[in-house]
């Protein structure tokens, strides 16, 4: 049975600016993205239905014939996931007004079922957890971490740490994955379990509280300080303090600072003593700008930090508002505060922003992917184009310098 992940056009664009790159369900929280925690689940692969521009780069492999298509930013556990299976053609599971899940007898038809659905359907047995707002990722993280190392280490067998000068706190709640190094760090999963994987590296001195989850390929830098609720990406490294926050993948921060309740999406760096503010001053709600909304909302949240899309990086020293959005390909640098919505290609600081054009973006692109033995091919450019089209709206700027001339 083919297994399809849809992006839920009520929900996609609250996700935004890390959907405007990827599908809903390439998103990680935990250790694995949601369509890898399905596809744990499922026991076969997924695929995505993503917008048209995303789909050379993220396929949905067949579109006709039977299907389960699910949705892409509903989290998965194990009942959930029998629910979905024993699902019959024609029949749609539901949680009150979302689509959750629905077996099509043919996959060409999803766009009708996500508008009109299906005469046949189920109540889920219990709430399902969604992603729907970009809070929600790290709010949501810890859990997942702990629902991800369950279904990660079932009825396996940790590898040993093999470092006397480590210190370990909760060792049965350590899971180690082959090629792993680790040397006089401080591990403590006494309130939280902690993944290592496969070939990552636990630096000297590094403190690691769980739950944490460390990714194949990843660093933590000498000295870091892991506060819990952390998930490091596949081949990131990261340094400084970090709490409550996720790195996608391909990112670094390698030195201090503070980052917490934040985000940050693929191919982004954060320059020496970059720092978050991830509480106000007055201890008031946070508000965040919304790509859906075109305003700012209010989270409801007293923390919450920075939201960083892909290929953004900021210069040294670098000092983030609470509640900071930044889009997709951004170069910020300079002193003081920059906004707290930094648009999509945005060259500049607290002093203003001009366009970060594309042919330079791409060059930056260029020599960060090939430092990781990976190209920016035609599929990644498409996107890039794509999105600098779609977010030239957000650049006011722009619009003064046309009316001027």
């Amino acid at each position: 049975m083919h297994v399809l992940l849809f992006d839920d056009p009520a929900i996609r664009p609250h996700l935004l600016p890390f959907t405007f790159t990827r599908p809903v369900a390439a998103l990680r929280c935990g250790i694995l993205t949601i369509a890898e925690k399905w596809q744990y689940r499922l026991g076969q692969d997924v695929f995505y239905l993503a917008q048209t521009y995303l789909q050379a780069k993220f396929p949905a492999g067949a579109v006709s014939g039977p299907a389960l298509v699910i949705n892409g930013a509903v989290l998965p556990d194990d009942l959930l996931a029998r629910q979905v299976q024993n699902l019959t053609p024609g029949q749609a599971l539901v949680d009150g007004d979302l689509l959750v899940a629905a077996h099509l007898p043919d996959a060409s038809k999803v766009a009708e079922l996500i508008q009109d659905g299906l005469a046949s359907t189920t109540e889920v047995a219990e709430p399902v957890t969604v992603i729907s707002e970009l809070w929600h990722l790290f709010l949501r993280n810890g859990a997942e971490i702990r629902q991800d190392f369950a279904l990660l280490t079932r009825g396996r067998q940790s590898e040993p740490i093999g470092d006397a000068h480590t210190i370990v706190y909760g060792a049965e709640n350590i899971f180690i994955e082959p090629g792993v190094k680790i040397r006089a760090a401080i591990l403590n999963a006494e309130d939280g379990p902690i993944y290592l994987g496969r070939n990552s590296r636990v630096h000297e001195g590094a403190i690691i509280k769980g739950p944490l989850a460390l990714c194949e390929g990843s660093h933590i830098n000498p000295g870091a300080k892991m506060r819990g609720d952390n998930t490091v990406g596949p081949y990131c490294k990261v340094g400084g303090e970090v709490g409550n926050s996720i790195f996608f993948g391909y990112a670094n921060k390698g030195h201090d600072g503070y980052l917490g309740n934040s985000v940050i999406g693929e191919w982004c760096n954060l320059g020496a003593d970059t720092n978050t503010s991830n509480l106000k001053n007055n201890y008031a709600p946070v508000k965040i700008w919304s790509h859906a909304a075109g305003r700012f909302v209010n989270t409801g949240q007293q923390f919450c930090g920075l939201m960083m899309g892909d290929h953004s990086k900021c210069g040294i020293n670098t000092m983030f508002n609470t509640g900071t959005v930044v889009g997709v390909g951004a170069n910020i640098f300079g002193a003081g505060f920059p906004r707290t919505f930094i648009p999509s290609f945005s060259w500049g600081g607290s002093a203003g922003f001009e366009t970060f054009k594309l042919p330079k973006v791409a060059e930056v692109a260029e020599r960060v992917m090939a430092r990781r033995q990976l190209e920016y091919d035609a599929k990644e450019q498409a996107i890039m184009q794509h999105v600098f089209e779609a977010t030239a709206k957000d650049r006011v700027w722009e619009k003064r310098i046309i009316n001027e001339q």
